[in-house]
């Protein structure tokens, strides 16, 4: 088995690249090693290689969820495509097949699906992520989630390859049995057939909900899951955090769940403005909001 410094003279592995410029935060640091996996063959060869090197691993999908701590990191950052970001369609009976590469977006997918008349993944074209971290995490919107779709993924563990069904995913509320250090690289959906038109319609309303109540720009999405009762941007704006700023970083005017960043904004920002919504709100109102927001490089703190 090659080590990770042969695998970067071979120009398999890139090395010291800013994986925070491409997070949907755009800010953070660098990885020491980083590998575009783009075939199946290539996937056989380096993350067997990765697992069993001891050098923490860190899935790199749309980094849409995902805040990296500012400064240079001792890990191997892994992003999929080619051949792991393609979508297969098999029918058997009434209902679909659908495979999927962990490294496609879900609102690719989920486009393609209604264009199809394949009906219960309409949701999926309002999360900017891919499939691996949507699994993972069991994403979710819209009433409904990964949970309902997913038959089963190709993980990735300890070097191992092997096909976990939905029991041994065991999905909870944006939560799996999967591990950070775990790689998914196939996930398969099974799907009822619906109609073209409606799906589209579905995705036409979910688009432009999201427009009128969700800011754009430098974003990772709802930063706190909403709590039993209530929505947690009701209370970040009732305890008066809605437009609080820690440097570049802002709750956004629109929806005081986001935090959008300005250029020049560090990581440090971020995370001390989530820190700082997560204090104050527990003092005001007793409730103890969840992140959902994935951290990375910042300790135990986190």
């Amino acid at each position: 088995m090659k080590s990770l410094d042969e695998l970067v003279a071979e120009g398999v592995f890139r090395q010291d690249v800013n994986i925070g410029a491409l997070t949907t935060y755009r800010v953070g640091g660098s990885a020491k090693y980083f590998v575009e996996i783009t075939t199946h063959e290539l996937a056989n060869e380096v993350i067997p290689t990765i697992q069993k090197s001891g050098v923490p691993l860190l899935v790199f999908g749309n980094g849409s969820n995902l805040l990296v701590a500012d400064g240079p990191h001792e890990v191997v950052a892994v992003h999929l495509s080619g051949e792991l970001a393609e979508l297969t369609i098999d029918k058997e009976g009434d209902a679909y097949l659908v495979r999927v590469g962990a490294g496609m977006d879900l609102p690719i997918v989920a486009r393609r699906l209604a264009s199809e008349g394949i009906a219960g993944f309409e949701w999926g074209v309002g999360i900017p992520g891919t499939f691996g971290g949507a699994v993972a995490m069991n994403a979710g919107g819209h009433g409904s989630d990964m949970a309902a779709a997913v038959s089963s993924a190709g993980v990735w563990r300890d070097g191992q390859y092997s096909q976990w069904d939905a029991q041994k995913l065991a999905f909870g509320y944006r939560h799996s049995a999967l591990r950070p250090a775990d790689v998914v690289t196939d996930v398969s959906l099974r799907l009822p057939a619906g109609s073209a038109e409606e799906s589209k319609a579905k995705l036409s309303d979910i688009v432009r909900w999201r427009r009128e109540h969700q800011p754009g720009g430098h974003n990772a999405g709802s930063v706190f899951r909403n709590p039993e009762t209530g929505s947690a941007g009701e209370l970040i704006e009732r305890v008066g955090l809605k437009g609080e700023r820690s440097g570049g970083a802002s709750v956004s005017l629109k929806h005081a769940n986001f935090i959008q960043v300005e250029e020049g904004t560090t990581a440090l920002d971020v995370s001390t403005l989530i820190g700082r919504i997560h204090a104050q709100v527990l003092e005001m109102t007793g409730v103890d909001l969840v992140i959902e927001n994935r951290f990375f490089g910042f300790g135990a703190a986190h």
